[in-house]
């Protein structure tokens, strides 16, 4: 078992086109408040990062934002947060997140989103980290991608355990109970057989 004290979660900084995004988002942070899980995000104070955040706070749970100068500088930061991290650039955000965080969650969102799962799942597959990655799949907006996934393995360019390290669900209580039953992959095993050609 994972345990799971926090949670960061990469999400729009707009709210989508359908309402089922925020009523998603909403469900997500009253599970995290009722396992009494600290959210961790970009403190932003818009879109399903704000609808995530003000849930959390209006119940009295924790949450910890984390953000760049040059975005808090544009006003664009929540300022009603449990705590929050002012940092230089995107790259030092994801890597206190990383640190602050014993899980990731991506919802709907855009180039941000897609950029900051994708490099918890990288990490993980280099075993930078050992943390489980999930897509709380609203509305179907992650379909295409998960084709995608699955198109990489199909080819030959992302091997089947390193598919497994994405959890996918529709729910987010059982995404969560899937997180907390990961298990790491090894990442010598499969790295030395890529070296000896043998993959």
């Amino acid at each position: 078992m994972t345990p799971l004290n926090t949670i960061c979660l990469f999400c729009g900084s707009a709210v989508g086109s359908s309402p089922l995004y925020r009523e998603a988002t909403m469900e997500l942070a009253s599970v995290l408040l009722k396992r009494k899980i600290t959210l961790v995000y970009g403190g932003a104070d818009i879109g399903l990062m704000k609808v995530a955040a003000d849930t959390m706070l209006e119940a009295g749970g924790n949450v910890i934002g984390v953000m760049p100068k040059n975005l808090a500088d544009r006003e664009v930061a929540h300022n009603r947060l449990s705590a929050m991290h002012i940092v230089a650039g995107m790259q030092e955000r994801k890597a206190l997140m990383a640190e602050l965080s014993d899980g990731f969650i991506a919802m709907p969102g855009g180039y941000g989103t897609f950029d900051e799962i994708f490099e918890m799942l990288s990490w993980n597959q280099l075993k930078i980290i050992k943390k489980p990655i999930g897509i709380l799949n609203v509305k179907g907006y992650f379909n295409p991608l998960i084709v995608q996934l699955n198109q990489s393995v199909g080819e030959g360019f992302l091997r089947p355990e390193h598919r497994e390290l994405l959890l996918v669900d529709t729910n987010a209580a059982k995404l969560i109970d899937r997180m907390e039953a990961f298990v790491p992959v090894e990442a010598e095993k499969w790295i030395d057989r890529l070296k000896a050609g043998k993959i």
